[in-house]
């Protein structure tokens, strides 16, 4: 039987906060360009790309978004805060899967009881499906 490794982290692949920051960038520029002199125009164009910008520093400053040990998962708690959630919390880990407009989106879904935990493919750099069963697999070796 394969040994699972202590420990295990998905994070938001490098190059989404790359391109995050050149929306941002791209939002500031074409906002200057096509503003006419119009401030709200230019005010919406500085909002969209600070947000953007904003969400890009999230995935710089706390990449990683899950991990798991023995001890249990660790999870991305507010802004880049951690937050320990130890095997007996876990009550279930599940995948969602929606279709919307022909596109099927995937969740990785973790009900620690009292919250519930949602990860996307961006947020993982890996499908939730291939993540929940990594995560199944680490919970029968505690």
């Amino acid at each position: 039987m394969d040994e699972i490794s202590p420990v295990r982290q998905w994070r938001v692949p490098t190059n989404l906060p790359v391109t995050k920051l050149a929306g941002a960038v791209l939002l500031v520029a074409l906002g200057l360009l096509f503003a006419d002199g119009d401030p709200v125009r230019l005010v919406v164009a500085g909002l969209a790309a600070a947000t953007l910008a904003g969400w890009a520093v999230r995935d710089l400053v706390a990449p990683v978004r899950l991990a798991v040990d023995p001890a249990g998962l660790t999870v991305i708690h507010g802004f880049a805060g951690r937050r320990l959630l130890p095997w007996p919390t876990v009550e279930a880990i599940n995948v969602d899967r929606r279709q919307r407009l022909g596109v099927t989106g995937e969740v990785l879904e973790i009900d620690a009881g009292e919250s519930l935990h949602l990860f996307g493919r961006y947020d993982l750099g890996a499908t939730p499906e291939e993540v929940a069963a990594e995560l199944r697999a680490a919970r029968r070796y505690p």
